[in-house]
């Protein structure tokens, strides 16, 4: 376990909203009636596709950097991921005036690498199957000074992306259910946060590609479960373990963890691209796909969807639909 744990509650969230505010987008609610009819609900989905970097990682970043005191927020920070947290966090840096260097697996979608540099990043490579990310972050740490902050386990990363599920539910109200997608555990523990504090009978949801269900392993084991490395198109959610700071909240207040296929993806992805003109990434999918394809019974439900992130190459989106 992390030494000093500190896990975050909804006041945090309530900080981080105010951290935030100004700086990330309060992203649209959009609905679907062809959605609802298929599944004979209500569905919300909170469009975090549309958010800053494209991905709700922007939420935690911004709030974990904000937080840094100003001698380390100038010595800078180092972070450890597939993409969406690189973009974020080199995004969130370079608007609070701090160096980055992201720690990137070499197979990251192109779209998510150039970003990242684009951002102002500097972007170290790992293999996902051989190499220790958090070694060579922590090793970039001790040798620069920089501030490690991971993709999923700290707690203001937790209470960043908590502010999602907070304003969706400020939007539309009280929810029967809260479907969100599950990697390392920060999405979904901090909307879990918010959705138990503002809407205590909400049953709270986790989604993983079915390659990688180690949050459904652990909560049915009472304990972190850690997996080889998954192979999935959610490349997102393609963690091997859920965070310390994570597990806790998952265990108090998320009611399920499901998984769905890679073709509940590509179909739900298909979905989004032609009914509602929406580009959503794979791992963006998965809490939708889980409502869309009945894995999640939603049926005369009001149910809120974070739809995660947007940050999908347009030639692996197309080849995603050929191979359909």
């Amino acid at each position: 376990m992390t030494v000093s744990l500190r896990v975050p509650t909804f006041e945090d969230v309530r900080v981080a909203a105010s951290r935030i505010d100004g700086e990330a987008h309060r992203t649209p609610v959009l609905t679907s009636r062809a959605a609802n009819a298929k599944i004979g609900g209500e569905l919300f989905f909170k469009a975090e596709n549309l958010q800053r970097a494209g991905a709700f990682k922007f939420r935690g970043a911004y709030n974990a950097v904000s937080a840094l005191s100003p001698e380390a927020r100038q010595k800078g920070v180092v972070a450890f991921s597939s993409g969406n947290h690189a973009q974020a966090l080199a995004y969130a840096a370079t608007l609070l005036d701090a160096p980055s260097v992201i720690v990137m697996p070499k197979d990251a979608p192109e779209i998510k690498v150039a970003a990242t540099r684009g951002y102002g990043a500097e972007v170290v490579f790992f293999d996902r199957y051989k190499d220790d990310r958090e070694a060579m972050a922590r090793g970039i740490s001790e040798e620069r000074g920089m501030t490690v902050i991971p993709p999923f386990d700290h707690p203001d990363i937790i209470a960043g992306q908590g502010t999602a599920a907070l304003e969706l539910i400020d939007e539309v109200g009280q929810i029967d259910i809260l479907i969100a997608p599950l990697g390392g555990g920060g999405l979904l523990a901090g909307c879990a946060l918010s959705a138990k504090a503002l809407a205590p009978g909400c049953r709270v949801i986790g989604v993983e590609p079915e390659a990688g269900n180690d949050g459904q392993q652990s909560l049915q084991k009472g304990e972190v479960v850690r997996i080889a490395p998954p192979k999935s198109i959610a490349d997102g959610a393609l963690t091997t373990y859920v965070g310390d700071h994570n597990f806790p909240i998952l265990q108090a207040k998320v009611d399920g963890i499901v998984t769905v296929s890679d073709a509940q993806l590509v179909s739900t992805m298909r979905f989004f691209a032609e009914r509602m003109k929406l580009i959503v990434e794979p791992t963006g999918c998965l809490a939708a796909a889980a409502a869309l394809n009945g894995v999640v019974d939603c049926a005369g439900k009001r149910v809120g969807i974070v739809l995660s992130g947007g940050n999908v190459d347009l030639k692996a989106l197309s080849g995603f639909f050929a191979d359909a």
